[in-house]
Order: structure tokens, then sequence, then C-alpha cells
């Protein structure tokens, strides 16, 4: 078991996206109303490899997400234990990479109000870009554990400080619990970089689906609040529209590990009713863009959040901003931490670091 899974089930047993999702209960543990039968079409075929990985889910014994509680779906395989599961079959090393170093530092007083600092083995003392980074997991499930593979790549590759924020989670804590969380710590960041040797000057924000809607909503705190504006934003397949007739919905609504019944399960347990989804800090798409940095936008093709990226770069790119936007082709949601099995995830990765490199002026 997860060392932090275990955190989450102490708290669920304590009692303690933007996507238009069914009405939420107040229930920790309850599953959510059944979903409507599926009527899409079938998605679109993965390339070989990605099909690899997503059939090491069910032979780890991986079940539907949305047929489970939040305590069940927090210990259960993930799409990264599929991964790992490839690299052992391939004869890979799984361990992490020796070359990026971690220390896990709190930076407020709950329990999961933490940050994982990533930085180079071998780092001088001269000071590094930081790239502030918000994992993903529908802020239901998932941890700093689970999304290692993306902060470390980003730390060794760039020779940066990547600072990979935990937060709390649903339904312990509904929103806008980690939107206030992650504000919290990139203030934080800002006030303690530099004792990390980070240069706030040469900063990043970053995420992947739950937290790639992050990264951008904060960009929004800081110009809203007159803080330190980030160099550049990268989101990855973010949770960032509200509305049901995305394209993606429908053509990706069968897809893995992803589907759309997974997006009413996570709104179920995050929102405490519908006009929560309607916030433009979940429905970006709705939100006040002007004046964001430049933003890169990474998105899977199978992916019913596929349609959230495309639709957020239209509406970055009509209050001004300069924003980039690609899909790639045969992969699916979290691809983005698979890149030394899945080629697609591959390019993904090294079309973001080279977007992070302009940013940082940092010359190959």
């Amino acid at each position: 078991m997860k060392r932090h899974a275990q955190t989450f089930i102490a708290a669920a047993l304590l009692g303690s996206s933007g996507i238009a999702f069914a009405q939420s209960s107040n229930s920790t543990n309850a599953p959510p109303p059944p979903a409507p039968p599926r009527t899409a079409t079938q998605p679109p075929a993965a390339s070989a490899d990605m099909q690899a990985v997503l059939d090491q889910l069910p032979r780890l014994g991986a079940k539907p997400i949305e047929t489970l509680t939040p305590v069940k779906a927090r210990i259960q395989p993930s799409a990264a234990d599929a991964a790992k599961a490839v690299m052992r079959q391939k004869g890979m090393s799984t361990a992490p990479d020796p070359a990026v170093v971690t220390q896990d530092v709190a930076y407020g007083n709950d329990p999961m109000h933490f940050a994982r600092i990533y930085k180079p083995a071998n780092a001088t003392d001269a000071l590094m870009p930081i790239i502030v980074y918000y994992h993903g997991g529908g802020w239901v499930i998932a941890d700093v554990n689970t999304y290692d593979a993306a902060p470390r790549l980003l730390s060794k590759q760039l020779n940066a400080i990547v600072v990979s924020v935990e937060y709390r989670h649903a339904p312990e804590f509904k929103f806008p619990a980690q939107h206030d969380d992650a504000a919290a710590a990139y203030r934080w960041v800002l006030q303690n970089a530099a004792t990390w040797g980070g240069d706030v000057t040469k900063l990043a924000l970053a995420g992947e689906s739950a937290g790639g809607n992050l990264a951008v909503a904060t960009a929004i705190y800081a110009r809203d609040n007159n803080l330190a504006k980030p160099l550049h934003i990268l989101s990855v397949y973010p949770i960032a529209n509200s509305s049901m007739a995305l394209p993606s919905r429908n053509d990706s609504a069968n897809a893995k590990p992803l589907n759309t019944a997974m997006l009413k399960w996570f709104g179920h347990y995050y929102s405490k009713s519908m006009s929560d989804m309607q916030d433009p800090r979940l429905n970006l798409v709705a939100a006040d863009l002007r004046g964001l940095p430049p933003t890169t936008i990474v998105n899977a093709q199978i992916d019913p959040l596929r349609s959230d990226g495309e639709t957020l770069a239209a509406a970055m790119r009509s209050a001004g901003d300069k924003v980039e936007q690609r899909t790639f082709p045969g992969v699916t949601h979290e691809m983005f931490g698979m890149g030394s099995v899945v080629r697609g995830a591959y390019d993904a990765n090294m079309y973001a670091i080279d977007r992070l490199k302009a940013a940082f002026g940092i010359r190959n």
C-alpha cells in the first residue's frame, strides 16, 4: 500500500473539469448514482506501445474507478503502476532515477500540506529555474508518489528545482480546498525558493489533469493578487470546460484509463453543488484569462478531456494570451509519465521540455 494512500484511508475512516457533474452527496464513502448507459462511439485505437500499458491494468487487478468508493479507488493499481509493469517486462529498472534527489517539506498545518522538492543530484551553487507542479487524480485520488515520473524528468532535463505540491483531497475536503492549497503552496514557494537554490525570476507552473487546471487557476490567482508572475504555464490534459457536449466527451467516453463516467464520479465527490462546476476556477474557459503568461497545453487524442485543452487554448488566444496547444495521436490520459515505454508520451515530454527551455532561456 502506498504511504499516502494510508493517510487518505485514515482521514476517510475518521469521517473526516470543469465538468457538468451529478449532484454531490454528503457521504464520504458511498458511491455515486449509477452512470447512464454509454452510447458513445468506440474511441480511436491506441498505439501498440500505449495499448501494452493499458492491457496491464486488468492484469494488475484494477477495477473501473466509477464503481468504487474513494478509499478503494485510492489503493488500487494506477496507470503509473501499469507503466512500471511494462518496464519490468522489458527488463528496465523501475527505481527512481538517482540523478535527481528529493525532500518532503511542509508548507502548511494539515498533514497533506507538503511538497516534494526535486533537485538535480549534481546541482551547483548557481541558482536554478523553479517549476511548481500539481499532480492529477481528479482532486480525489492519487498523490505525489503516483505522479513521480514527470517532476523527476523535468528536474533532470531542465536542471531545475521542481516542487511537486500535495494538497487536501475530496470528499474529505471539497472544492475549493484544493485550489486554496495550490495558491498557498505557490506563495510558499515564492518565499522559500531561494533557500533551495531556486531563482524566482525563472519560475513556471505545471500540472497534469486536475493539476493542469490548478496550474492555470494558480496563474490567475497570482495575477489577481499581485504576486510574482510565472514565466510559463505547462498544462497537460487539464480539466477546463463544464460542457458535456464537447466532442471528446463522446468519442472518448469509453476510453481507458479515463472515461466520461469517471469524470462524473470525480465531480460527485469533489463538488458541493452543481453551481460549483460553473465556478471559473473549474470552468476555466469562462474565467478572465487576460494577461496570463505564455502557455503550453498538451493533450492526448484518446481522452475525454481532449476538448478541454483545445477549447481552453482557443479561449486564451481570444483573451490575447500566447498559447500553443498540441494533441498527440495514439495516446491516452495519463500518458505524460510514460515516456520511457510509450513513444507518443516521449514526444509529448520533449515538446513540453523544449517549450520550458525556451521560457527559461536555456540553450540546447
